[in-house]
């Protein structure tokens, strides 16, 4: 309860702060447009440092990562989750101001470019609201969402496509904690690591298991190949791995067209 009454402290001594302020800097770089970003930086890094433990602990034998990873984002989901609820006033006092200030995960810019190539010379503000709204929907169904879809169903599309969003915008700090395993323990469990030999030139290592064939060369894809692709064992225990990985990579924005996703997604619909 500590950490819920610092934070309640911080942003009710603001809003006092901010009241007797003067008006902020026609460049929004006032007082209300900065209050909170500092805690919410320092949530960023503890996130951030976070996962950074996890991909530390990581197995050097590749074919037991998926069985410590599943586990691992498990523990940091149910910490995460229980910070988005303690934490809330961030989500309300800072997140929310800076959404309604186009810094949230889809900005103004990002879909500017392909609404002015619809707009005509008659269209009014009502008529490029609309446009605006209808690229919002197309960026989401690419995570999830289909027309109609209930309210629970257009969070979660939103909540993936937030934790897909670059470092620089401002999400609720559930996505904000997805984003952060993403981006410090997933992404370079799929990067393909590189190494130098004497002429100065970059080649991809051998497979660790003297296989001359190539297959994938990220640790992670690696792991699932070796889970997939291994005879005998226990069929549900590898069908239960493979869905909560891909729900995991799904849920911390690793993209639908994401080579790793596919096969994974493949190997769960031919399961049925």
């Amino acid at each position: 309860m500590g950490i819920h009454t610092a934070v309640y402290n911080y942003f009710t001594s603001r809003s006092t702060e901010v009241q007797y302020a003067p008006p902020p800097s026609p460049k929004g770089k006032g007082t209300t447009a900065q209050s909170g970003m500092d805690l919410y930086q320092q949530l960023d890094d503890y996130l951030g440092n976070a996962a950074h433990e996890v991909l530390l602990g990581t197995p050097h034998d590749d074919s037991t990562l998926v069985h410590y990873l599943i586990p691992c984002f498990n523990r940091y989901a149910a910490g995460a989750r229980s910070v988005h609820r303690l934490l809330n006033y961030v989500n309300r006092h800072y997140v929310k101001r800076a959404v309604d200030e186009d810094r949230g995960w889809l900005r103004l810019n990002d879909v500017l470019d392909a609404v002015a190539k619809t707009i005509t010379e008659g269209d009014n503000r009502e008529k490029i609201s609309q446009r605006l709204k209808e690229r919002r929907t197309e960026e989401l169904r690419k995570w999830g969402y289909v027309d109609g879809g209930s309210a629970e169903l257009l969070a979660q599309a939103e909540s993936y496509a937030e934790a897909a969003s670059p470092p620089d915008r401002v999400v609720p700090l559930l996505s904000l904690a997805y984003r952060r395993f993403r981006i410090d323990c997933i992404e370079p469990l799929l990067a393909i690591p590189k190494v130098k030999k004497k002429g100065g030139k970059n080649k991809r290592p051998p497979p660790s298991n003297g296989d001359k064939s190539p297959g994938p060369k990220g640790r992670l894809a690696r792991s699932v190949k070796e889970l997939l692709e291994s005879k005998g064992g226990d069929e549900d225990e590898r069908r239960r791995l493979a869905n909560e990985l891909a729900m995991c990579l799904r849920t911390c924005g690793v993209r639908a067209d994401h080579p790793l996703r596919k096969r994974l997604d493949k190997f769960l619909v031919s399961e049925q």
